[in-house]
């Protein structure tokens, strides 16, 4: 079985992480799955190719000049069918836009679409329109939570009977030693090994909700003097952020890391992981907290409350709530066994339902029901 993933590339976050544990687990099941990245003119990916490479994953590039470009279509189609896949599986918007039409033009009868995220911009014309019409060309599609393929079917015309959840898994067995990425990240930043350690772990966007987190560290910080927070990521908000978190008083004890390729050690060097966002497909990152036995404050929007389990792994607020973002977060910065008790539970729930291994094979079956003839449009593909 030959499967084709599509998807635009600009960089490595959660989405594309994702393709790389799914991809690398299917091929690890026999199953001949490669990606086509759809890239932008001057950014072509190399640390998204390398990192496939280094998973056994064959990656190639195409060029996308626009966000509406037929010669990709066309350029897509030509190489599907030289590469004669048994299934193409597209993720995100450009991937579905370019990729379903163009795999029906290249004779490929079977076409599954990933739904990531519940973006406003899906609501609004064209794009709701547009992917109305996507959905009558597709096959099958994968919801990563059940709060996406709610959205899916009621803002984006899919049909129930088209529609799978699998949720996010991730492969926690690479051992990381919290002792000595709690001591390794605090001597970075020059603080004492016992400092109390907050931190966000996100691409630095309106999305993730970091002004609130700020602001909510800054009602804390009087009655912890010696607790810091880390941010670890970049953006288009991180210079405004900067300045908030200097307007805050707090330029001293906010550590902005950039982007960072060690994430598992700067989980487990937290205390408390921090997630305010105002809409969520998933949210990888919180299953990397939960792998690192660490208690997360996050949203109770989108996908969020379908991972974190409050008061048992964790604590949710409303979005954009202030008050009680500081109120959990001083909560649990006061309590070590609040904190141990969630960030085990957490770890707990990872391992019951969101391994890496189950969602490889969820996934699979979903191809294998669709190389048998067994699934078509019409018929349910409830995992």
């Amino acid at each position: 079985m030959r499967v084709i993933h599509i998807c635009k590339v600009t960089g490595v976050a959660g989405a594309e992480n994702h393709l790389l544990t799914l991809l690398a687990g299917l091929r690890g099941r026999g199953i001949d799955a490669r990606l086509l990245l759809l890239v932008e003119g001057g950014n072509p990916v190399e640390a998204m190719v390398a990192a496939a490479a280094s998973r056994g994953i064959p990656a190639e590039r195409s060029l996308i000049r626009a966000d509406i470009d037929p010669v990709l279509l066309i350029r897509l189609a030509r190489r599907l069918r030289t590469l004669q896949p048994d299934i193409v599986h597209t993720h995100l918007f450009h991937a579905d836009l370019h990729g379903i039409p163009a795999a029906r033009l290249a004779g490929v009868s079977r076409i599954v679409s990933s739904r990531h995220n519940d973006n406003a911009f899906r609501r609004r014309f064209p794009y709701r329109q547009i992917n109305r019409f996507l959905w009558q060309l597709t096959t099958a599609g994968i919801g990563i939570s059940a709060a996406i393929t709610r959205f899916t079917i009621e803002v984006e015309g899919a049909s129930p009977a088209q529609m799978t959840t699998i949720p996010y898994g991730l492969d926690s067995t690479g051992a990381v030693d919290r002792m000595a990425a709690r001591a390794a990240l605090r001597s970075e930043l020059g603080l004492p090994p016992d400092t109390l350690l907050a931190g966000i772990v996100c691409r630095l966007i309106e999305q993730k909700g970091v002004p609130y987190a700020l602001e909510a560290f800054a009602r804390v910080a009087a009655r912890f003097p010696a607790a810091q927070l880390v941010i670890a990521g970049d953006g288009p908000l991180r210079p405004a952020l900067e300045v908030q978190a200097r307007d805050l008083g707090l330029a001293e004890r906010v550590h902005f890391l950039g982007w960072r390729t060690d994430t598992a050690a700067i989980f487990a060097a937290l205390d408390v992981f921090l997630m305010p966002s105002l809409w969520e497909g998933f949210g990888l990152v919180l299953l990397e907290a939960m792998a690192q036995s660490i208690p997360v404050i996050g949203s109770a929007v989108s996908a969020i409350p379908e991972v974190v389990t409050d008061g048992e792994t964790g604590l949710l607020c409303p979005p954009r709530d202030v008050d009680c973002l500081a109120a959990a977060l001083g909560d649990l910065l006061a309590d070590p066994d609040l904190r141990a008790r969630l960030g085990a539970a957490g770890r707990t729930r990872l391992e019951e339902r969101f391994t890496a291994e189950r969602m490889v094979a969820q996934t699979a079956a979903v191809y294998e029901r669709l190389m048998a003839g067994a699934l078509t449009p019409g018929e349910p593909t409830d995992s």
